[in-house]
């Protein structure tokens, strides 16, 4: 970002800057799963939820940074290019933060595991978890045997779908189809994004609390009310801008609390010194399944095929999203006794 910055001709082609974007996504795609390690290590199992949702907040607070970082880079620069740099220097400021301050382990410390200070112990926790694994080990033994995993990171693609489909799309959709004025679908676009920081929130609180540490059934939970409410954002006729408002902004709710569960559901179904890993495997998916799909297939099927082939599509993923996460919460359980007795064996 800083060469697209200042370098001039790092912007006079589209290939140069193809090169310098695909680098950009390749390194913030490392970000997660250290987190997800990170946050595996130091809260219990029953505290998870809530503190994974602060977490995945990043994501809106994330998103609307830029713009303002732009304004401000104008204002003190009048450079059009501080649209580039001045989030630069700001994740560089972030970056030196959270060198300083992170922690590998709890271990690493001189403390005890988060399961004996908190006496909260998942089924298949066992003193093993606390080995550290070779490459071969965490792929072998922990991810690519792991059907629960593959499960919900095949979920993930749907879930992606549907969050960059609305996402992405619904500036034009509501402009071409429902008629709505630029500010007026600007505004939803809008609220749609930081509708999710509540509704994360709550969701991490109710996986915690209401559904007892059950990521599976609180994510069904939530994707079915994403797939009613995306239902009646199609159905709603034009003419009618309160309803398409309000599907936007509920839609925003519900959607970001399953993208949250699936990457925490991740680090709980695998071995806890694999949870980085299972984090990345989980994101794969969702990024190169969901959201390059969302911009490829989604405007591929608007143009050809028209805007009721695109709610097709974005219904039928939210639907199969839930399908599959009740899959998993079947299944779960029996998952954890296997890994239970692996770890014993």
């Amino acid at each position: 970002m800083l060469i697209m910055g200042f370098m001039p001709w790092a912007t006079s082609s589209i290939a140069i800057m193809f090169v310098l974007l695909f680098f950009c996504g390749w390194f913030q795609g490392m970000g997660w799963p250290p987190c997800g390690r990170t946050m595996v290590h130091w809260w219990s199992q029953k505290e998870r939820g809530s503190i994974v949702s602060v977490w995945n907040c990043a994501h809106n607070v994330g998103g609307g940074l830029p713009p303002l970082l732009f304004l401000l880079g104008m204002y003190l620069f009048g450079d059009w290019h501080s649209a580039f740099y001045m989030p630069a220097f700001g994740t560089f400021i972030v970056a030196v933060f959270a060198y300083i301050m992170m922690r590998d382990t709890p271990q690493s410390c001189g403390l005890p595991p988060i399961e004996e200070y908190k006496n909260d112990y998942p089924a298949d926790y066992s003193e093993k978890n606390e080995v550290e694994l070779s490459a071969k080990d965490i792929f072998m033994k922990y991810i690519f045997p792991n059907k629960a995993l593959w499960l919900i990171a095949i979920a993930n693609v749907f879930v992606y779908l549907l969050r960059y489909g609305v996402l992405d799309w619904s500036p034009a959709y509501l402009r071409e189809v429902k008629n709505l004025t630029l500010d007026t679908s600007s505004w939803a676009y809008f609220l749609y994004e930081y509708a999710g920081i509540p509704g994360t929130l709550f969701c991490g609180w109710m996986s915690d609390k209401v559904f007892k540490g059950n990521r599976g059934a609180t994510g069904v939970f939530f994707m079915i009310l994403v797939t009613i409410a995306t239902f009646i954002y199609w159905v709603n006729p034009a003419g009618n801008p309160t309803v398409d408002m309000i599907c936007m902004i509920v839609i925003g709710f519900l959607v970001y609390g399953p993208v949250m569960l699936i990457g925490l559901h991740a680090l709980e179904l695998a071995h806890k010194k694999a949870a980085g890993t299972a984090a990345g495997f989980t994101g794969l998916f969702g990024y190169l399944g969901g959201s390059v799909a969302a911009s490829a297939i989604i405007g591929w099927t608007a143009e050809h095929l028209g805007w009721n082939a695109v709610f097709t599509l974005l219904v039928g993923s939210s639907a199969a999203a839930v399908v599959l996460l009740f899959i998993v919460t079947i299944t779960e359980r029996a998952h954890k006794r296997k890994l239970a007795a692996q770890e014993q064996a």
